[in-house]
């Protein structure tokens, strides 16, 4: 268990809130005790509980009032509470869930089935704080009717009077799901869907569209243009907790099944181009290890730039595949040890197409094809294939060219031995703003002490 939950017991009884102390910090759980309700209520608002353990028969404040008393405070409404209890009638069960319970155990089952509730309970509350809700309506009436029954079970809800205002809200941050008004000034609540679908990024945010119009057409209508779901108002607020946790546990697991697919596509792709590459590299003794080497100053790069760990992740790819498009040039061109012939220069000119053409058939690489086709463009224009300028070169193809430009200097070559770091540096000094990137070029220079870029090259 990673996070440690704190969890408070609630209990008249101080036998019975020992005895749970000990089978809860057995759990691993920290514990805190209140002796009634009213106790219970102080303690939450002083302090963030995880879950809360409540009897129902206790003097001041009983377990219902004390539920409803959470529910009713936005600070707490989103803790769960699991009702413990030796009322356990169908009457005191249903008593409990209409005062906001997540779950009612009878504590004559609290041995075998307590730890499994609660375990049951943390981890839907921990997906539910997890997800964030945009509530869209014009009316305020509503839209504080669905936020409060969906932050009481533990969502994170933002709310917009119309479909404009609920483009601003999504563009601001971006939600798991959406529950749109049809009916609404300015952008009705088709319009907001049909806009939504279209746009690739957002197209698969789960939409549920609330309307008084129960008119089937319209339902059909709206399923057709990817709704996923329609709530006939006037409804039940937990009936729109259920049908937001159907569809958001639905919708998770989708897209956790579709992640594996591309993990597992990723690494046998990977695993597919590394050999490629290792192939390419002992067709020349000279580059052997290159690819590796430009993507560890790469990466070193990205680090002192701040780009964060999922696309220090592709540049890594990008740079370890950026000459893999010369695998389509003859031997005795790539290892010729004199100066190239205009018609062979050519001939190596086409790499960067070459490998973008191989890698363009994996939709997983998409992200990182512009730093296969353009690592040779220069910062003035002047490089190919497109004669690209400034910042018209992705950042990434620009900081793998100023590590490639590094490692080539640094290593022999057929024609020449490889000079030393602080020539090269030299070098690349000399060309930063011309060939280079000059932003790139200084976080290379920062990245890479002296002695570091000696064991580099």
């Amino acid at each position: 268990m990673n996070h440690v939950p704190h969890i408070l017991v609630v209990d008249d009884s101080a036998i019975v809130r020992k005895a749970l102390t000990r089978q809860l910090e057995q759990f691993g759980a920290r514990v805190s005790e209140a002796s009634d309700g009213q106790q219970g209520v102080e303690a939450a608002q002083a302090s963030h509980f995880d879950l809360i353990i409540s009897d129902v028969e206790m003097p001041r404040l009983n377990g219902f009032g004390l539920c409803e008393q959470l529910k009713g405070l936005p600070e707490t409404r989103g803790v769960p509470v699991v009702m413990l209890s030796s009322l356990d009638t169908d009457r005191d069960v249903e008593r409990g869930f209409k005062a906001g319970a997540a779950a009612y155990v009878p504590k004559s089952d609290a041995q075998t089935h307590l730890i499994e509730t609660i375990e049951r309970v943390l981890e839907k509350s921990a997906f539910h704080h997890d997800r964030r809700v945009l509530v869209v309506d014009d009316s305020r009436t509503v839209r504080k009717l669905v936020r409060k029954a969906l932050e009481e079970s533990g969502f994170q809800v933002a709310t917009a009077e119309n479909g404009r205002e609920a483009l601003s809200r999504i563009a601001e941050q971006r939600p798991d799901l959406i529950i749109s008004d049809l009916d609404m000034p300015e952008l009705n609540g088709v319009e907001l869907c049909r806009r939504l679908r279209a746009d690739p990024e957002l197209a698969l945010i789960p939409f549920v569209i609330m309307s008084a119009n129960g008119d089937r057409s319209m339902m059909r209508r709206l399923l057709y243009m990817g709704a996923a779901g329609y709530l006939v108002k006037p409804f039940n607020p937990e009936q729109i907790v259920i049908t937001v946790e159907r569809l958001l546990s639905d919708h998770f697991l989708i897209l956790l099944k579709e992640r594996e697919r591309l993990d597992t596509e990723q690494r046998m792709m990977l695993a597919s181009i590394t050999s490629l590459i290792t192939a390419l590299e002992a067709r020349d003794p000279y580059t052997r290890g290159h690819s590796e080497t430009v993507a560890q100053l790469a990466v070193k790069m990205g680090q002192r730039m701040h780009i964060d760990a999922e696309d220090l992740e592709r540049l890594d790819i990008a740079a370890r595949l950026h000459d893999i498009g010369k695998i389509g040039v003859p031997d005795h061109i790539l290892l010729k040890p004199d100066r190239l012939t205009d018609a062979e220069f050519a001939i190596i000119r086409q790499h960067p197409a070459t490998g973008t053409s191989i890698l363009s058939v994996i939709p997983s690489l998409k992200p990182i094809l512009p730093v296969i086709l353009h690592h040779h463009e220069r910062f003035d224009g002047k490089g190919y294939p497109d004669g690209l300028k400034g910042s018209q070169i992705m950042l990434w193809a620009r900081m793998t060219a100023v590590a490639d430009t590094y490692h080539a200097l640094t290593s022999d070559r057929p024609y020449r031995r490889g000079m030393g770091h602080e020539q090269a540096m030299k070098i690349i000094a000399a060309v930063r703003g011309t060939q280079l990137c000059p932003d790139c070029v200084d976080a290379f220079r920062e990245s890479l002490p002296g002695n570091a870029c000696r064991q580099s090259a």
